[in-house]
């Protein structure tokens, strides 16, 4: 099949993050319903990059592009159509338009501007497992969730990642039981929750 063939499923989050609401369940339902060659494509007020790396564990590849000020269009095929991102289906318009475009799975950006400004240590042992700890206390939805899952795209199977956040996790830990990582959840006196996740 050509990608000018396959069905497009557009989804805007934008109202939603306007709201400072939670998108991220709405995407995963979206991700459910797509066949395998239909392509999907996100309209968020920001570069919506830990998404690529959510979506990466799902078998997608995908592209994103700044077509305004406060409007990034992020586009996913299933990997195996990975070359229809080659071929410019979320390229054309912003290249035409002289913007910039760039691969969401690019190296240097697979670090969060979220993870720049809230402090993000990584633990490497020599004979063993890495530890990412992430503070996300203080951080608006979506960035705990997105930030965590990118987070865990980067480890090594056996690498532990863990957070604290202001509560505990719910939708986050709902994506993990999906994934199969385990995790432990130790509740703090403030109402704060550490979770500690491996990557499996």
């Amino acid at each position: 099949m050509d990608h000018k063939d396959a069905k497009v499923v557009e989804l805007d989050v934008r109202p939603m993050l306007e709201k400072k609401l939670e998108p991220f369940q709405l995407i995963m339902d979206t991700v459910k319903k797509l066949g395998k060659d239909d392509i999907l494509k996100v309209h968020a007020t920001f570069r919506p990059t830990p998404l690529f790396g959510v979506m990466k564990l799902k078998g997608y590849a995908g592209k994103a592009e700044q077509v305004d000020k406060q409007h990034w269009i992020a586009t996913f095929v299933h990997k195996r159509n990975k070359h229809w991102l080659d071929a410019g289906i979320s390229a054309e318009a912003a290249e035409d338009a002289g913007q910039e475009v760039s691969d969401g799975l690019s190296r240097e950006d697979s670090l969060s501007r979220e993870d720049s400004l809230s402090g993000e240590g990584s633990l490497p042992r020599e004979d063993g497992p890495a530890v990412i700890e992430l503070d996300n206390r203080g951080l608006e939805p979506p960035q705990p969730m997105v930030r965590t899952l990118n987070a865990l795209v980067r480890c090594r199977p056996g690498d532990e990642v863990v957070i604290h956040n202001d509560r505990v996790p719910v939708f986050l830990l709902e994506e993990l039981n999906r994934l199969g990582y385990p995790y432990k959840i130790e509740e703090q006196p403030d109402g704060s929750a550490i979770v500690k996740i491996r990557k499996t």
